[in-house]
């Protein structure tokens, strides 16, 4: 098989890239530490360590387009992810296939309630936000070197389909709240946020992929208008026929909670997203790309349907 899609990584992104890409009918290969993943027949499953350049080539040869959608253990972020991509380019060189990447917007910094477009500068100073913004800079050289065509799109939090432990309206909420229990948020769920669908997000990728006239171009994913996390709940409440109770966990309680769990210590640094206005503008996406956002009450929906079927829940 040649002019294979490669995407590397299999989270909430990855699964939703590759139902995107078979929805498609285009050949598609997917790399993971198991070799284990829930795909659509045909697609190709490799097992391996992606921070392996040798075994990151292997598994894109014959590739067009290489996906970068992996997510390394969240407290390790800053001393896997350079890694990890450093193989994945390896691999896109080797191929001489597209090398299409799948970021947050942790590079910008604390914006200060101001709206991230894709201009916004650099300027983290989180060490996950460095490590991003380390990570865009090296894509930008390679692109402008010439030896790798790339194509980035950056996405706000997530929610929706395969979202479970790593989205802030996952397991925390929707999965929650069908379970009879309070959801917990962190932050001030009164403050306006934008958040990304993932099937959006996977359409994006896509369109990164197949497009001749993207190269070198960062997109941010088309997202909704941007709502408070209490109205996003309230929408999840009427979806699910259910009121939901609200527990936001306080900074005190998160360090407490840090002390034992690594991913939980890890939120603290990137407390400032939840406590003012979080607004990632997509209006380039949406007229370059035309690709307009999943109205955010049919995201809920399609999300809430899809934690109900994996939780064997039915209305």
């Amino acid at each position: 098989m040649t002019d294979v899609h490669v995407v590397f990584g299999t989270g909430a992104i990855g699964l939703a890239l590759i139902d995107e890409l078979t929805a498609q009918s285009l050949p598609v290969r997917a790399v993971n530490r198991s070799g284990g993943a829930q795909v659509p027949s045909g697609v190709e499953v490799i097992a391996g360590d992606a921070s392996n350049a040798e075994f990151a080539a292997r598994a894109a040869v014959d590739a067009a387009v290489v996906y970068q959608c992996l997510n390394p253990p969240y407290h390790r972020w800053a001393d896997l992810f350079p890694l990890l991509q450093n193989a994945v380019v390896h691999a896109a060189r080797a191929a001489h296939a597209r090398y299409v990447s799948f970021e947050n917007t942790y590079m910008y910094g604390d914006t200060h309630g101001q709206a991230m477009t894709e201009t916004t500068p650099l300027r983290a100073e989180t060490r996950k936000g460095r490590a991003r913004a380390a990570m865009a800079r090296q894509l930008s050289e390679c692109h402008g070197a010439g030896d790798l065509v790339t194509a980035t799109a950056r996405a706000s939090d997530y929610f929706g389909p395969w979202g479970t432990n790593q989205s802030p309206l996952g397991d925390l909420v929707i999965g929650a709240a069908l379970a009879g229990k309070p959801v917990r948020v962190i932050g001030d769920p009164n403050q306006p946020h934008s958040y990304t669908f993932t099937r959006d997000a996977a359409r994006t990728l896509v369109s990164l992929g197949t497009r001749d006239d993207v190269a070198g171009e960062v997109f941010h994913v088309p997202n909704a208008p941007p709502q408070t996390t209490r109205q996003i709940i309230s929408t999840i409440s009427a979806e699910l026929g259910v009121p939901i109770k609200i527990s936001v966990a306080s900074r005190l309680v998160l360090r407490l909670m840090g002390v034992v769990n690594p991913t939980i210590r890890e939120l603290d640094e990137m407390r400032y997203e939840f406590v003012q206005p979080f607004v990632v503008d997509s209006a380039k996406a949406e007229m370059r790309l035309g690709i307009p956002p999943t109205p955010i009450g049919d995201a809920l929906a399609s999300t809430v349907a899809w934690f109900r079927a994996r939780d064997g829940n039915h209305p």
